[in-house]
């Protein structure tokens, strides 16, 4: 059924409604003009007072009509506050209402695709326009999905986004799009990521990278804009801003053009805490701009880069500004509702595992594996990424490690020896009936190689130890055991550089195999946390929406009352013991060994090692990828 937009009063309210309405548009004038800060870790008692909105979800001929009143309506209806958390990913855009205090899930997600063109091999792109336009059909989609059975009204409280990450894009003077977006996957900067390291070599906002040492990616954003400068100079002269999927979406909805201090600290060599200083018109660049790496834009030859990305930042779960008038009519909601700055979407994923504590490491499986611990102290060191001062929250950092190919192996191997006919299950059966070791088959995880704590792009995977008395089930396990191999040698990289970890919080793909993740935790030898709500990136959304709109003081008071834990696994004592040996004098040597080969099968196929360079973790010589 259609959404309607008529406004319901009940007839006892008439003759309060002038006062009603008059007080929520003087309220919604003084947040406009507040400055909002945010300091979760520090129990910040900061709220963001917000006029909340009523959906009145009526039965009859229109029982999926949501009609809208400001102000407390009937004062005998019971009303539940809501959040709405969008989604923004490389393949679609979705959204979801929560309820803003106990975060659970009220009626469905709803996800609408988008395009990416890819018009040379290892190029991406998508049409910004798409992002926006998508985001209004999902979040109508997730409003029309919210049950209408029992005449409940609903507050709708606050939007938070979250956002692919290091998707740039050129905006004219006017903040509309020069070119599509060049998507986090694209490659195309590969050229100019060694040329940032050699004309920027000792510049202390290379820290980050392994201790200075790199590598630096493709996917982020510096390397594209200088790939925009060096070969699109008119599309440079013309951009007024350079930004990412986040803060153009911002834009969108709000008319302020700022950044996200997680996005920034993480993957624009900006210090996240310097950045939130206030921006001074000063003749010192380093008051105008604090926290920006203004060296590294002069010794690339683009200082003007500082001008083009956004001028002012803002930490996760603080107060963007309200909707447009526009942005309300496009995406169905009331004009003036409390937008609240996310991130990208694995940090924001951080937020709706619990994941904001120094100890706590959260994994996020998928194709590929991201392990991000938070620490105490911004320690960097060769063989991991960060530690990211001010990420994900401000006053938390944290470090991250990576494995390139994890579930994409799983899939890969599913194909190859199973096809359609076999499911997951099945074949985790087959598994589960081996002892550790596969009875001497070991595998190397690394099939499109390396990120930490060796960052190698000419890695590939293997099997070792193949007899014909081998099975499918025993292959399977193998390659099982090696992406945990490989987490093992990641978890003690961030180690070695000061990053403790205390207990695993795990979501995505892995999730589905009680196999596996009794494995990660046998290998790695920590106990490892699921969650109710598997859907981080959007529950941490809308823990960060509620925080904004100050429904929950801070962001641990959210956390505690939003986020559930659903199993705790322990590692057990007798499995782990037979890992520990496998891992150190097989896993370890392995991969060590095969190195050189790799490197040699690279040469013959005319990509050999000529100017890579390794980047070694120093923690005793376990660098096994």
């Amino acid at each position: 059924m259609p959404m309607t937009h008529a406004i319901m009063f009940p007839p006892r309210t008439l003759i309060w409604i002038t006062l009603i309405l008059s007080y929520s548009i003087y309220i919604v004038k003084i947040e406009a003009s507040s400055a909002a800060t945010f300091s979760p870790i520090t129990k910040s008692k900061t709220t963001y007072s917000t006029t909340a909105t009523l959906l009145r979800i009526s039965g009859g001929d229109s029982s999926n009509s949501v009609d809208r009143a400001d102000g407390d309506g009937d004062s005998n209806t019971k009303k539940r506050k809501i959040v709405i958390g969008v989604d923004g990913g490389t393949e679609s855009i979705r959204a979801c209402c929560f309820d803003a205090i106990n975060g659970n899930i009220i009626g469905k997600s709803h996800a609408v695709p988008y395009k990416t063109s890819h018009p040379k091999p290892g190029w991406a792109e998508q049409n910004p326009k798409d992002w926006y336009d998508n985001l209004g059909a999902a979040v109508k989609g997730a409003l029309a999905s919210i049950p209408s059975d029992n005449g409940d009204e609903h507050e709708l409280c606050a939007i938070c986004v979250d956002t692919t990450c290091c998707s740039v894009v050129a905006l004219d003077s006017s903040n509309e799009p020069l070119r599509p977006c060049l998507l986090w996957m694209d490659a195309r900067s590969a050229p100019q990521t060694k040329e940032i390291l050699d004309r920027c070599k000792g510049d202390p906002s290379l820290l980050i990278n392994s201790g200075g040492e790199g590598p630096i990616s493709a996917e982020w954003l510096i390397p594209k804009s200088l790939w925009i400068k060096q070969n699109e100079p008119d599309i440079w002269d013309k951009a007024s801003t350079i930004c990412e999927y986040q803060d153009y979406i911002n834009f969108k909805l709000t008319g302020k053009m700022v950044a996200s201090s997680c996005n920034a600290a993480v993957r624009w060599h900006w210090d996240g805490e310097e950045c939130l200083r206030e921006v001074k018109n000063d003749d010192n660049d380093e008051e105008r701009y604090p926290g920006r790496p203004l060296s590294m834009y002069r010794a690339l030859g683009m200082p003007e880069l500082v001008e083009k990305l956004p001028h002012k930042c803002l930490p996760m779960g603080s107060l963007v500004g309200g909707l447009t008038s526009e942005a309300a009519n496009d995406l169905g909601l009331p004009e003036g509702l409390p937008v609240v700055q996310g991130g990208p979407d694995a940090f924001v994923g951080m937020i709706g595992l619990g994941c904001i504590y120094p100890g706590q490491l959260c994994l996020i499986t998928g194709s590929s594996h991201l392990h991000c611990v938070v620490t105490a102290q911004p320690n960097t060191a060769p063989g991991t990424w960060g530690a990211y001062r001010g990420a994900p929250l401000q006053g938390t950092n944290f470090a991250e490690g990576g494995q390139s190919s994890t579930g994409s192996v799983i899939r890969w191997a599913k194909a190859l020896f199973a096809g359609d006919d076999t499911d997951y299950k099945t074949l985790d059966a087959e598994a589960e009936k081996l002892p550790p070791g596969s009875e001497n088959l070991i595998a190397l995880d690394t099939f499109q190689g390396s990120r930490t704590p060796v960052t190698d792009p000419l890695a590939r995977g293997a099997l070792v130890g193949m007899t014909l008395s081998h099975t499918r089930g025993h292959i399977w396990r193998a390659l099982m055991e090696a992406v945990c191999f490989g987490t093992r040698a990641c978890v003690d990289g961030l180690v070695s550089a000061g990053h403790e970890c205390s207990e695993i919080i795990i979501a995505g793909g892995a999730t589905r195999s009680p196999v596996w993740l009794q494995m990660h935790a046998d290998v790695t030898g920590k106990p490892v946390v699921l969650c109710e709500n598997a859907d981080a990136p959007l529950l941490g959304c809308a823990i960060l929406a509620s925080v904004g709109a100050g429904i929950h003081h801070n962001v641990e008071d959210a956390v505690e009352s939003m986020v559930r834990r659903l199993r705790r696994i322990e590692p057990r004592e007798d499995v782990a013991a037979e890992y520990e040996k496998i891992y150190e004098n097989v896993y370890v040597k392995l991969s060590q060994m095969a190195r050189p080969v790799m490197h040699a099968i690279a040469g013959l196929r005319g990509g050999g090692s000529n100017g890579r360079k390794l980047v070694k973790s120093d923690g005793g010589g376990h660098a096994p990828m």
